[in-house]
């Protein structure tokens, strides 16, 4: 492949796909389409979108962990984890740091969805926060989202933003709701899962995706839907 063409691929890939992109990636270098990430994958997924980490950076850090992997002469166990491409994923990204296309990834993404599908996405969660007592001021921040969504749809990397910031208040009230004995069952849940990879992130990434994964399991056990326009359908 020639330095041109793979350079139109990685930029031929949607920025707002983000988690639909690195889902279908890491099937692929896996080789079973049928494998389905964990809480644990789709979490780490998480804290590199937020994190800023480049769609093509994680996507690259895969191939570069699966290709290290079947040049072990003895491969014990099948890769069963994004998190065991976190090493080569942080790699790639600094890498790619500073560079005209991280910078630009999201302006030069065009929406892969028509102003009509960000309307009724912002009206729907706002009709789910309703219905759930104790969110209505977020359910308000919605509806009026959903009336200027033809202004907000010129600035999705703003809209985003603000949706982050809504889903953050929404786990901190879903915070204050848990017990503690509900709080320790999912951090030692996360724990067991993380304990192969640990060697693989440093600790500010542990950190952030010790919180990522508490705030997914707790919209999971309340059913409260996920706000941000990476889980538009």
């Amino acid at each position: 492949m020639t330095g041109t063409h793979e350079e139109d691929s990685w930029q031929g890939r949607n920025y707002f796909n983000y988690f639909t992109e690195v889902e279908e990636h890491f099937q692929r270098a896996r080789g079973t389409s049928l494998f389905l990430l964990s809480p644990l994958d789709w979490a780490l997924i998480e804290t590199w979108k937020n994190a800023g980490v480049p769609l093509e950076a994680v996507l690259r850090g895969i191939d570069a962990a699966f290709e290290k992997w079947r040049a072990r002469r003895q491969r014990t166990q099948a890769v069963n984890s994004v998190a065991y491409c976190a090493q080569a994923v942080l790699t790639e990204a600094q890498a790619m740091a500073g560079t005209a296309q991280h910078a630009a990834r999201a302006a030069e993404s065009k929406a892969p969805f028509p102003l009509e599908d960000l309307q009724r996405h912002l009206s729907s969660r706002a009709a789910d926060l309703r219905a759930k007592p104790g969110y209505e001021e977020i359910a308000a921040s919605l509806e009026r989202l959903a009336a200027s969504a033809e202004t907000e749809y010129a600035d999705l990397e703003g809209l985003e933003q603000r949706l982050v910031t809504l889903e953050q208040k929404a786990a901190a009230i879903t915070r204050t709701r848990q017990s503690e004995d509900d709080l320790l069952r999912v951090r030692q849940d996360l724990d067991r899962q993380l304990r192969p990879y640990r060697g693989k992130m440093t600790t500010a990434q542990l950190d952030l995706l010790e919180r990522h994964y508490l705030d997914r399991r707790l919209f999971e056990d309340v059913g409260l839907p996920r706000l941000s326009l990476f889980y538009l359908r």
